[in-house]
């Protein structure tokens, strides 16, 4: 398996593709063909992207954006870590030429990028003590119980789920990345930590804790499916990208990519970009 190394000497970089944006808006796939590799915006959550103490990325998002671009004509993957906040805004302001990183497909998010077809499909979760002592199976759950504190990631989508349910914000942690939001379920400072399930699951096993176990999925919530983020200009870009993508999954490229992380290559076959950005939740 292909891994990637995170972006190093980022102001230089960032510096020459201001110069080149005149070109970006007129072609970025030719452009990116012709400086031979693409920027994408990543997380560090198992198993969609994974960062080792080396520097090296895999995981199933990126692994398939190499696929594909490499198909397009583009040589090489370029990673920068981000905060699910960060990503759009980061895209926006060119700081990545794509997001593919588990970001999930909301009509908000549809109506600031321009996303491929699906690609990885997940449920929500929670890691809690064992025994699940404030019995909580669903984010109402925790908004009911004045004593529960749950953590997300930041601007992620079990953040949203949480608020929208009702948690109060001062009981919705901000967690900055998977392995302190198990730390502060160990230590006590939140009582549930939320994340999708693959990503529950990965982190738990890691952790190899007797005394953490997993809800999953999380009643009442949706299941979801990422694509890859592209600039609302450059549906060009993400066009080309969709045509390969359904070409892999038809050859079934695209499952022996993802299904080694424990994804469904059927789950983002059934349904649609159109379907996603249109759901209500």
């Amino acid at each position: 398996m292909k891994h990637l190394k995170i972006a190093k000497g980022f102001g230089i970089a960032a510096a020459l593709l201001t110069l080149a944006a005149p070109a970006f808006a007129a072609d970025t796939l030719e452009t990116l063909r012709e400086q031979g590799f693409a920027r994408i915006g990543i997380a560090n959550e198992p198993p969609y992207t994974a960062v080792k103490p080396d520097g090296t990325v895999s995981g199933a998002a990126p692994d398939v954006a190499r696929a594909v671009m490499k198909k397009l004509g583009v040589n090489d993957v370029v990673a920068s870590i981000s905060e699910y906040g960060a990503m759009i805004p980061g895209l926006q302001a060119r700081r990545f030429d794509a997001v593919t990183a588990g970001l999930f497909m909301k009509p908000e998010r549809c109506k600031a990028v321009a996303y491929s077809e699906p690609i990885l499909c997940d449920a929500e979760s929670f890691a809690l003590k064992k025994g699940n002592p404030l019995k909580l199976t669903s984010y109402e759950d925790i908004a009911k119980n004045p004593n529960a504190k749950i953590g997300a990631p930041g601007g992620g989508t079990e953040e949203k789920l949480a608020l929208q349910a009702g948690v109060p914000r001062d009981r919705v942690i901000v967690v900055p990345d998977p392995q302190s939001g198990m730390k502060m379920l160990q230590d006590g400072r939140i009582d549930v930590y939320s994340l999708p399930v693959l990503s529950i699951h990965d982190l738990v096993g890691k952790a190899n804790d007797p005394n953490i176990e997993v809800v999953a999925p999380v009643k009442g919530a949706p299941v979801y499916c990422d694509g890859a983020a592209f600039r609302k200009q450059d549906t060009a870009l993400r066009d080309a990208f969709d045509k390969v993508l359904a070409e892999m999954k038809a050859s079934g490229e695209f499952a022996k990519i993802i299904e080694p992380y424990g994804f469904s290559a059927e789950a983002a076959k059934q349904t649609s970009r159109e379907k996603l950005c249109a759901a209500s939740n």
